[in-house]
C-alpha cells in the first residue's frame, strides 16, 4: 500500500494565552493578527495541524528582528527539531516577548518544514505604540 502524502493546515495564527512548554495542552486562540503589540507575556505564533506525518522530523525556525546576547550580538534564529507525533497532531510554533523589548521590535519570521519543504510561514511585527484597534487576551467566546 502506498504510503499516504502527509497534510499540514494553518488552524490559527496571532495571538494566545500564555503556553506552558511543561504541558500537553496548546496555547489558547485569542486574536488573528500579524501584529503584536510589544508588551511583556504577549504570546504569538500560530497552530498547524499535521496528517500522516507520524514520526517524521519536523524542523522549525524563528527568526527574530535581531535579540542580543549578553556580549550585545545579535543571537542566532531559534531552530530545532521535533517529531510529528500522532498521526493527526496540533503543533504550537510561537514565542513570548519579554525584557528587553527594544530588541524584539520588527518582523519575526516563523516557519516549519518537513521533508526539507516549508509547509507553513507566518510573519509577525511586533510593535511599540499602541494601534487604532484594540485587542484583548481573552479567548474567543463560543460563536466569535
Amino acid at each position: 500500500m502506498a504510503k499516504r502524502k502527509p497534510e499540514i493546515r494553518m488552524r490559527t495564527f496571532g495571538i494566545y494565552t500564555q503556553w506552558d512548554a511543561d504541558s500537553k495542552e496548546l496555547p489558547r486562540f485569542c486574536k488573528s493578527t500579524t501584529s503584536v503589540p510589544a508588551e511583556v507575556g504577549v504570546e504569538f505564533g500560530f497552530v498547524v495541524n499535521i496528517k500522516n506525518a507520524k514520526n517524521q522530523s519536523l524542523r522549525y525556525c524563528i527568526d527574530h528582528p535581531g535579540i542580543l546576547d549578553d556580549d550585545g550580538n545579535r543571537r542566532p534564529p531559534f531552530d530545532g527539531e521535533v517529531y510529528v507525533k500522532q498521526n493527526d497532531w496540533n503543533f504550537y510554533l510561537g514565542d513570548t516577548i519579554w525584557e528587553p523589548i527594544e530588541d524584539k521590535l520588527g518582523l519575526w519570521q516563523l516557519t516549519l518544514e518537513l521533508d526539507d519543504k516549508i509547509v507553513a510561514e507566518k510573519t509577525f511585527e511586533l510593535y511599540r505604540d499602541a494601534p487604532t484597534t484594540e485587542y484583548t487576551l481573552d479567548p474567543p467566546s463560543e460563536g466569535d
